[in-house]
């Protein structure tokens, strides 16, 4: 029966919502446990759980138009990487896009060339991999954060210890590197770069 010559149901339905929540299921595991439970940050889980979900639900419906797939992955790549450089986005951050993109668009695609099980032991391993580095390895988190500071003459290369040691004391962490973003000379300050290891016993729970 169809409305409007939009039919009101499809046996592919079943399949969408199959592959959706087997999605949402691997998505959740990466982002929530293992990007969340390793980095305390918050500012990103609805980005990537929103790029994840749209992602998934854009590509499912262009798959049943047969739009080329090399056209369908560029549009997205630009999409996913070249739009959200508007705003800097840290390396990891930028990685852990990059996954959820790769395996929302990887489910969404699924055909009858490709079997469940394939897809299935595709996301196992992604997530494995994922969790292995993550809680295995305890690869360190590099955090980034800007500040305004006002001791315009320790920015000078021959003062980079001094400013370190001032950057030091005044933040209570140890900072591995120090980047010179912006000098203004008539408010005598300069936005600095700060990058700093995210401690262990400060992470969120």
């Amino acid at each position: 029966m169809d409305i409007f010559n939009f039919p009101i149901f499809d046996q592919d339905f079943y399949s969408m919502a199959l592959l959706f929540f087997l999605n949402l299921f691997f998505i959740t595991i990466i982002i929530r446990w293992f990007y969340y439970g390793s980095t305390g940050r918050k500012d990103y889980l609805f980005t990537f759980f929103m790029i994840s979900i749209v992602l998934f639900f854009i590509s499912f419906t262009l798959k049943k138009f047969n739009l080329n797939i090399g056209l369908a992955i560029g549009l997205f790549a630009v999409f996913g990487i070249i739009r959200y450089r508007t705003e800097s986005i840290p390396i990891r951050e930028m990685t852990y896009l990059f996954i959820v993109i790769g395996i929302s668009l990887m489910n969404a695609v699924v055909n009858s060339k490709l079997s469940y099980t394939e897809i299935l032991f595709s996301n196992i391993a992604i997530t494995w991999a994922v969790g292995f580095i993550e809680k295995v390895w305890h690869v360190k988190h590099e955090i980034t954060k800007k500040i305004i500071y006002e001791k315009i003459e320790n920015i000078k290369s021959e003062n980079y210890e001094l400013l370190l040691a001032d950057l030091e004391e005044r933040t209570g962490i140890p900072i591995n590197k120090v980047t010179i973003d912006d000098i203004d000379f008539v408010k005598d300050c300069a936005t600095l770069t700060i990058y700093y290891n995210l401690q262990p016993e400060k992470r969120k729970k």
